[in-house]
């Protein structure tokens, strides 16, 4: 009989310490005195520069030029980014200080082979290659036409991101560009007006 009572003495010791970590535990705490050390952030690395001379597909926006396979050159002696085609021929130029803006563009497609897939399995089976999508990379300009004072767009379609990105930041530090993001801009200079006198 002693031993039940101390059995059960301990029992109502053990559930009473029990229930006041359980108590403690749920109350709220205070908060540190310190704050936790700010973490300190890096930027991302810049891509390299680019090469003087860069594979591209020029798909369009230049009025006179058609879609052509070529490569995009970096001609620092006359200041200007030209475009040239299979035969190293020159298409057309755009001087570093006429680039208004340059920018990035990704765009998701359906990949070759999720297209057959898709047509060739019967009954649907072939519906999951539909979602096989292909990233295709694009480098933007947007541009003051030199010969008409209007502003013209070129897009250039390009091999991989690293390629993009390092020719956009080339363009970006030759045409003494603003960044802006992703994207490089010229910021539009405050006009200067000399105010004139009025008739005394």
């Amino acid at each position: 009989m002693r031993n039940a009572a101390r059995f059960l003495c301990a029992a109502a010791l053990a559930a009473t310490a029990l229930a006041a970590g359980v108590a403690r535990a749920q109350r709220p705490r205070p908060a540190d005195a310190q704050p936790p050390p700010a973490q300190t952030q890096t930027n991302a690395p810049k891509p390299a520069p680019a090469p003087p001379s860069v594979k591209a597909k020029y798909e369009g926006g230049v009025v006179g030029y058609r879609k052509s396979d070529g490569t995009i050159n970096f001609d620092d002696t006359n200041n200007r980014l030209a475009f040239h085609d299979k035969q190293n021929k020159e298409l057309f130029s755009i001087p570093y200080k006429a680039v208004v803006m340059a920018w990035p563009d990704t765009r998701s497609s359906t990949s070759t082979t999720g297209r057959v897939l898709a047509s060739t399995v019967p009954y649907g089976l072939g519906l999951p290659g539909l979602l096989m999508k292909s990233k295709t990379r694009y480098l933007n300009i947007r541009y003051q036409d030199p010969d008409t004072g209007t502003e013209g767009a070129a897009s250039f379609k390009m091999g991989d991101k690293d390629v993009l990105y390092s020719v956009l930041t080339t363009i970006g530090a030759k045409a003494e560009l603003t960044q802006r993001g992703d994207a490089y801009i010229r910021p539009k200079q405050a006009s200067q007006t000399t105010p004139t006198s009025g008739p005394e």
